[in-house]
């Protein structure tokens, strides 16, 4: 055998050993930085959008963060096409559904959420089990186990083992709606098989961390309202933050960690208030003129009927919804970036970019 013959059959061997993965939503926030996470560890990934004529340009964007982009392609899916999914599960190790409804402006009917978050839910894992598919990671969210609770049980450490509650309207907004109701209909869906497809959910709190691009993740609004001024005080509310790369960095624990199957994780670095970030922010950002002033509830509320996007922030103002966040930690050795780092280099991000003037 030729020196040639040698190298192109190391090249081949080497191209057949790779694991394939699925990434739904690969355009998005934590889909750009999953497929970074996956390039990087040697995985052939597969990505889907919703139009092929952004393909060029996210493509570029993870070109800057890996020396394995060749390992990267695409499929145009539609979250309700299932013939789409059959075909775009084939020949894939493992399926990581990012991929869900998350809306900067809250649509008029809720169904507008629900029904493509869980249909769409519903179709990828139809389709991997159809492929037979060894596992399935699907991306939940925090909303999904801490929400929809009565007034005595507010005072709770809520876990995994926890569940929000959809059918309390008063405690649930539109999108923690849809989230838990896809969540609950995926395990659903996996304790009904009986080829035992492996399902594992992770469930992430306020994502912050670097912006790749424009088309940055939601919770990156909190920054750059702040750094921007748009904010004349600061409401009293707190969340779970998480760094976007850890997020992507615990769906890689979860594909072939024996341990992770049929679990869920939260995904959390900590709790923080609105203020404290705010506070963050103007120390290392001391010529912007950032408020951190609080904003009194009864504000908060006049400013939440003009502007609907704030009526989900109504349910934890004044609150905090404390949660243990250790099991991903304990469980997978799962390490996080500090919350202050995520904080400040999704700041930079959004000051590189342009985003933020």
């Amino acid at each position: 055998m030729s020196l040639v013959q040698v190298l192109c059959f190391i090249q081949i061997s080497k191209t057949m050993n790779k694991k394939e993965v699925l990434l739904t939503g690969v355009t998005g926030f934590l889909g750009s930085h999953t497929a970074i996470e996956l390039l990087n560890g040697g995985y052939k990934v597969t990505g889907t959008l919703r139009d092929m004529k952004r393909a060029n340009a996210i493509k570029a964007v993870i070109s800057e963060h890996t020396h394995n982009i060749e390992n990267l392609d695409f499929i145009e899916a539609d979250l309700l096409n299932k013939e789409v999914w059959i075909k775009a599960c084939s020949g894939k190790d493992y399926v990581i559904h990012v991929a869900s409804p998350f809306p900067r402006e809250l649509p008029k009917n809720e169904d507008e959420l629900i029904i493509p978050a869980k249909e769409g839910t519903l179709n990828v894992l139809n389709a991997a089990k159809i492929n037979q598919v060894k596992r399935v990671i699907v991306v939940s969210s925090i909303s999904t186990v801490v929400y929809g609770k009565k007034i005595d049980e507010l005072s709770n450490v809520f876990s995994e083992k926890d569940w929000t509650d959809e059918t309390n309207l008063k405690d649930t907004a539109p999108y923690f709606r849809s989230k838990t109701i896809a969540e609950k209909a995926a395990w659903d869906f996996v304790q009904k098989d009986p080829q035992g497809m492996e399902l594992v959910t992770v469930l992430p709190g306020a994502m912050l961390g670097p912006v790749l691009e424009d088309d940055f993740g939601t919770s990156a609004n909190i920054i750059i309202k702040i750094l921007s001024g748009a904010m004349p005080a600061i409401p009293k509310i707190g969340f779970e933050i998480i760094d976007v790369r850890s997020v992507a960095q615990l769906l890689i624990s979860t594909l072939e960690n024996p341990l992770a199957a049929g679990n869920r994780y939260i995904a959390s670095a900590g709790h923080m208030s609105m203020k404290e970030v705010a506070m963050v922010l103007k120390k290392h950002f001391p010529s912007r003129r950032i408020k951190t002033a609080n904003l009194p509830n009864v504000m908060a509320k006049i400013f939440a009927v003009f502007e609907p996007a704030l009526k989900p922030v109504l349910l934890d103002l004044g609150l905090r919804r404390k949660v243990d966040a250790s099991k991903a930690k304990k469980q997978l050795g799962w390490k996080t970036y500090s919350m202050e780092e995520s904080i400040l280099s999704c700041a930079k991000s959004v000051i590189e970019l342009g985003i933020v003037k």
